[in-house]
């Protein structure tokens, strides 16, 4: 069966006690089991599934959606860990292995970690890594400038958050281009802004929430030569205040106080945000 660990649009071909067989075109067969089925499915109705091992290895397919098909990262949580590995809450009925060898460091049951899935060479399992380093980079990045792409967040850092970008690169988001709360195991959609050297990417997030905050970032410079190069609104004012001048929240008032510091364009002080 082609297609195991990835969602496949299969024919359903005969119903049996089990369930339903489904086929792909080159004619091979893979059960939906009973607990799957339901009314308004027919014999010759195409449907999407997911393909995947059972507990005795045999490809067996569900309707239900894994958190991460194989050739993807997520973050999963450890359900539990014995003495073959830690057994990770991918969303389906079967726990997905990762093998002590493909640990970082012993994963800890009830904790988080970020993960690649993939076919073991070997054992034929769908199984996950968290040594990511070794499924990123292996080919060279030729990206476009402003060229849209899909990240996923990993680590922050003193620059700012490390990223895994089209699950097949790595890449950084610096601390003063981010203008929203990001939270590590997230995705979000971003763009290019370079590639380096050494292959690689830095990214942007997308420009709603950076035109929001320029456009603020204007409003709030000429509130400030308006009234002398000064003023007594700062980020410790109420938030009915803020509003009733700026017609902005509290939260965006302050990001964009930031990146105003940042772009060297204020001094803030406990009692006033004066032009620098």
């Amino acid at each position: 069966m082609t297609g195991i660990g990835k969602i496949n649009s299969l024919e359903i071909a005969r119903r049996t006690e089990q369930g339903f067989y489904l086929i792909d075109e080159n004619g091979n067969e893979v059960l939906l089991p009973n607990r799957y089925i339901t009314a308004d499915m027919n014999i010759g109705d195409t449907i999407d599934v997911f393909v995947y091992n059972d507990s005795e290895d045999r490809p067996i397919a569900t309707t239900e959606t894994p958190y991460a098909q194989v050739g993807e990262f997520a973050l999963l949580r450890v359900k539990a860990v014995n003495s073959i590995g830690a057994f990770l809450d991918w969303g389906l009925m079967k726990d997905l292995l990762v093998p002590f060898r493909e640990q970082r460091m012993r994963m800890i049951a009830g904790r988080s970690y970020i993960v690649y899935v993939y076919v073991d060479d070997e054992s034929k399992r769908i199984v996950a890594s968290a040594k990511l380093d070794k499924f990123l980079d292996n080919k060279i990045p030729e990206y476009k400038f402003r060229k849209k792409a899909d990240i996923l967040v990993v680590k922050r850092t003193d620059l700012g958050f490390k990223v895994i970008v089209d699950n097949l690169f790595s890449g950084m988001i610096y601390h003063d281009e981010i203008y929203q709360d990001i939270n590590i195991g997230e995705h979000y959609t971003a763009f290019i802004k370079n590639v380096r050297p050494d292959g690689k990417i830095d990214l942007k997030l997308g420009d709603r929430e950076v035109k929001r905050v320029k456009g603020l970032a204007d409003v709030i410079m000429d509130y400030i030569k308006a009234n002398g190069g000064s003023m007594q609104i700062t980020d410790s004012s109420s938030p009915e205040m803020i509003r009733a001048v700026f017609n902005c929240s509290k939260k965006d008032f302050k990001k964009t106080l930031g990146f105003l510091y940042k772009a060297k364009k204020i001094i803030i002080t406990p009692s006033e945000v004066k032009k620098a």
